[in-house]
């Protein structure tokens, strides 16, 4: 089991130690792991990756960021700020258009696909206490819709438009990460969270089995309103504490990216190490279970890093 030390989150990077293996000759290759907030997904995966990394790719050096995810990734990466991130799908395809509304300073034209893995399913809990029940009850509720600009967040802006409501049918829109938000319905200062992440995310595992919540809805119409890359999807009977039966949602995939000054061998490595060692992701974290070879390269917005392109030549995938 990993421990994650609180400490290193206000840092926002922590430097693991893992896989500093010396070059057999030349300079060592830095591979930094671009992730998320702690409390989701992308970070135990990020270090289960970096720890793969730096034992299998030769001369490796790997470093795991803790960030604000998507976007913030994204933008790293056209900075030449990390080598490899994670980023939902449809963050990744504003970015490469250069969406300013979405956060992005203009197009990221250095962006490459990795690897499309498991899809993040928009997960919106309240506490049972506050009478939410569908996506309507949020009128004049207080939610917290993720970091700003974040992957989520927007993810929570395209659920709000299509269903005909906006920020300000709410009565508090607050602005944080996962583990802040359930801090905060803990505390009874919040009524609901919306987190776009992997299924049994640890923020909402643990909300469960503090207090009594209700996973709310989105429906089918809704997600179909949105259109692609999103999809409908279910949240199964008993993946959070209390939760009686199967919730519909929208989910949307994410992917691995790099950048185009990452060298070819080494984007090679990324993506072969990536499918070779997927027992290991997927003890990190379940969600990993849901990242297949056959779907790699599904839904890519962005072109394949050339490195990639020759993994997925070698498997008969292109």
């Amino acid at each position: 089991m990993l421990c994650f030390n609180k400490k290193h989150v206000a840092a926002g990077v922590l430097a693991l130690g893992f896989g500093f293996h010396p070059a057999a000759s030349g300079a060592q290759e830095f591979i930094n792991v671009l992730t998320g907030g702690t409390s989701g997904v992308y970070y135990p995966l990020g270090v289960a990756l970096s720890e793969i990394y730096g034992e299998t790719i030769e001369g490796s050096r790997t470093q795991v960021q803790a960030t604000k995810a998507s976007v913030e990734n994204l933008n790293l990466l056209q900075q030449g700020r990390g080598e490899i991130a994670f980023a939902l799908g449809d963050s990744v395809k504003l970015g490469w258009e250069g969406d300013t509304e979405a956060g992005f300073p203009g197009k990221l034209d250095k962006l490459r696909g990795i690897a499309a893995i498991y899809p993040n399913y928009i997960q919106i809990v309240a506490s049972q206490e506050s009478g939410i029940k569908t996506l309507e009850d949020l009128k004049g509720k207080s939610l917290s819709v993720g970091a700003p600009a974040s992957g989520t967040e927007l993810n929570a802006r395209a659920i709000f438009e299509a269903a005909g409501m906006s920020y300000e049918d709410l009565g508090k829109v607050e602005y944080l990460p996962f583990a802040e938000s359930v801090e905060l319905i803990k505390n009874r200062q919040l009524d609901a969270t919306l987190q776009s992440a992997g299924l049994g995310v640890a923020s909402i595992r643990d909300l469960s089995t503090s207090l009594a919540i209700t996973v709310v809805a989105v429906p089918a119409e809704v997600v179909e309103k949105i259109g692609a890359p999103y999809m409908s999807a279910t949240i199964p009977t008993g993946t959070y504490e209390g939760q009686t039966e199967d919730v519909n949602t929208a989910a949307v995939g994410n992917m691995l990216v790099t950048h185009a000054d990452v060298s070819e061998e080494t984007a090679y490595q990324m993506t072969k190490q990536l499918f070779e060692n997927l027992d290991r992701l997927t003890a990190a974290h379940a969600a990993a279970k849901e990242i297949k070879l056959e779907g790699a390269t599904e839904g890519m917005p962005i072109p394949l890093h050339p490195g990639a392109e020759r993994y997925y030549k070698e498997k008969g995938l292109l």
